[in-house]
């Protein structure tokens, strides 16, 4: 069972007075078998930040963020043995996510992919192993991964959902 997510979101009223807009569980998530989900808290497109917006992340879920824009995400791994070794089950999770053609379906492991974005991604919880082309190595909680355009894949170590948080930025516009 995924963990939900307390997303707060604030705005500015008409007289430029701070609120808060929304309080509650992100209802931006989507979940896969295994019991994967991408959680997107915020989103934004080319042209920078548009603080007017009333959620940034009401856009259909996908892997990767938006041409010129980033996308900023919590997203859980299940325990290793979940199915999450079913190559063919991961072509599918990936298609779903809008990213078949991110998939490396002939790599180290089943989940294989590689996007256009840089991404920073930090381990809250559980032990996972990072998996790359060639190298691998074990994450424990507060370790940070510079990810830039990299082939690579996630297996959770732990007996219980690993949480981590990202923050996606797109390169495409760059040569």
């Amino acid at each position: 069972m995924l963990k939900t997510i307390r997303r707060i979101v604030t705005a500015n009223t008409a007289d430029g007075r701070s609120r808060i807009l929304s309080d509650g569980p992100s209802p931006h998530m989507l979940e896969s078998a295994p019991a994967r989900g991408l959680i997107d808290m915020w989103a934004m497109t080319a042209g920078g930040p548009d603080t007017k917006a009333p959620d940034g992340a009401d856009r259909p879920i996908v892997l990767a963020p938006a041409v010129g824009g980033n996308t900023f995400r919590i997203f859980q791994l299940p325990p290793a043995g979940s199915g999450d070794g079913d190559r063919v089950l991961s072509a599918s999770v990936f298609e779903r996510m809008g990213a078949a053609d991110a998939h490396d379906a002939d790599g180290r492991h089943p989940n294989m992919h590689c996007t256009r974005s840089i991404d920073y991604i930090v381990l809250l919880s559980g032990r996972v192993k990072l998996i790359l082309d060639e190298d691998e190595t074990i994450l424990e909680p507060f370790d940070v991964v510079i990810q830039r355009e990299t082939n690579h894949a996630w297996e959770n170590l732990s007996d219980h959902p690993a949480q981590l948080i990202a923050v996606l930025i797109d390169t495409t516009h760059t040569a």
